[in-house]
């Protein structure tokens, strides 16, 4: 699902955000992706997204060579690929049922199909009930489900999540993070970015660590050991 062969990223200004990068995610795979601040995280999450391009190297998703891409096709290959920020970016003068389907009116899909996914996907993440509520009035939790429910509305193959639990207590961020594994035993490919640690280790999922652009771990995190 997602092929990263010794890709690197320099932007204009010098700075070396990603450097001979080279990882495969199989498709129904829940990965997580961590590192320091700076390490290149975001950076690998617009490479995907096609908001940036590699400086050298092979991105490779879905079998679609983005190396290759034009610009005609970029639209397309953003509906295949969901994403989760952790500010939600929800818009506060429309609804929580507007604001979901808003990804579904710009695809161009007929209103009657719109409500049936906006629905189903509110339904998924247990809002199926605060569809006319604004999302102001709603808690954070309920915010960031919210954006969860418009990032799979377009029943993406590949979910992207750039620390979606951030500014979430211990108790919310179990059940998000529960969310992205109902989502993946669904067989969505999940790639959750995360400072977490604790949180990660507790889910025992491959973890990709970065650190000053370059692959520092790929595997499984060890369990503390008691003392």
């Amino acid at each position: 699902m997602i092929s990263f062969s010794s890709v690197s990223k320099r932007y204009e200004n010098g700075h070396q955000a990603l450097a001979n990068l080279s990882f495969d995610v199989d498709e129904g795979e829940l990965v997580f992706l961590t590192g320091h601040s700076g390490a290149g995280k975001s950076t690998l999450m617009k490479l995907i997204m096609l908001i940036e391009r590699a400086s050298a190297g092979q991105v490779v998703i879905a079998g679609r060579n983005l190396n290759r891409m034009r610009r005609g096709q970029i639209p397309y290959h953003r509906r295949q690929v969901g994403v989760v920020f952790q500010n939600h970016q929800l818009l506060f003068d429309r609804s929580v049922y507007e604001n979901v389907a808003l990804p579904l009116n710009i695809a161009g899909f007929q209103s009657r199909e719109v409500g049936r996914r906006v629905r189903a996907a509110l339904d998924k993440v247990g809002l199926l009930d605060r569809e006319k509520a604004n999302p102001i009035t709603l808690s954070g939790g309920e915010q960031q489900r919210v954006g969860i429910a418009r990032a799979v509305v377009n029943k993406p193959p590949l979910l992207l999540a750039d620390e979606p639990t951030g500014n979430l207590d211990p108790e919310l961020s179990a059940e998000i993070m529960n969310l992205f594994r109902r989502f993946n035993s669904f067989g969505v490919t999940v790639m959750i970015a995360s400072h977490d640690i604790a949180l990660i280790r507790s889910l025992n999922h491959r973890v990709i660590s970065l650190a000053k652009g370059q692959l520092a771990h790929d595997g499984l995190l060890p369990q503390e050991q008691g003392g």
